[in-house]
């Protein structure tokens, strides 16, 4: 169950979210979205992949944190493997909304800020203030703010890019057959990643056009991003080690 309110200094004066990763949170996924605006830091430790939205068909791209289902291979001890979290998990219980306000005499469509009071790490005692004794906003949710404004700006950023390189059939389907020991192996598939034999033909008019929109980036770290897969393949077999 889900509860999302506006967020205010008033009612919410004393509230504190627990920030640490855990199951218990929701937090043991094996992919989870992750959108243009964070994949120069996601690339470095994640596989990025894409697949499409079962509802509209639309590509979408997931940054894979394990390899079989409900098995995040980044969570260990209550914390977070990895210098980066995707902005997604890192919002915790946040999301924006919008509301209608008048702003100098003109209604706007505004974004605002939601939290589910019905998330397991909210509360009024453990962890993170978010906000200070006299009602301005605190340093985590300073950062919280930063965050939903990424993941924002990144939906709509994202519809664009993948719609030009599905134009340009730069988008292909790829499986993933991986080996984690002779005893344990996996098959990913209905994921899609950006070919490598057609971003090489592509002429240079092209290339321009996808540059100046800033997807070209956003293409070679797609592909750049797979040689994460080895990390993930490691990071399994030191969990095997571990329970072995």
């Amino acid at each position: 169950m889900t509860k999302h309110v506006l967020l205010n200094n008033i009612a919410h004066k004393d509230l504190k979210v627990i920030t640490r990763h855990s199951p218990d949170y929701g937090d043991n996924i094996s992919a989870v979205l992750t959108f243009p605006t964070e994949f120069a830091d996601v690339q470095r430790e994640y596989p990025i992949l894409l697949r499409k939205d079962d509802t509209t068909g639309d590509f979408q791209a997931v940054a894979l944190l394990g390899l079989a289902k409900n098995d995040n291979l980044f969570l260990e001890d209550g914390g977070w493997q990895a210098s980066y979290v995707p902005a997604i998990m890192a919002r915790g219980p946040f999301l924006i909304g919008f509301q209608e306000q008048e702003v100098e005499g003109e209604v706007r469509r505004e974004a605002v800020i939601h939290v589910d009071m019905d998330d397991p790490r909210v509360n009024d005692t453990e962890g993170e203030a978010v906000f200070l004794e006299h009602g301005g906003n605190s340093p985590y949710l300073e950062r919280i703010v930063t965050v939903l404004n990424g993941i924002h700006s990144g939906m709509s950023y994202a519809a664009a890019m993948y719609q030009a390189l599905a134009e340009f059939e730069l988008i292909e389907p790829v499986n993933l057959n991986i080996q984690v020991s002779q005893d344990e192996q996996y098959s990913l598939s209905n994921f899609y990643t950006v070919s490598d034999e057609r971003l090489a033909a592509l002429d240079g008019d092209t290339l321009v056009k996808l540059n100046r929109a800033g997807f070209l980036e956003g293409a070679y770290l797609i592909k750049a991003s797979l040689t994460n897969i080895k990390t993930l393949i490691e990071l399994r077999r030191k969990r095997l080690a571990q329970r072995a």
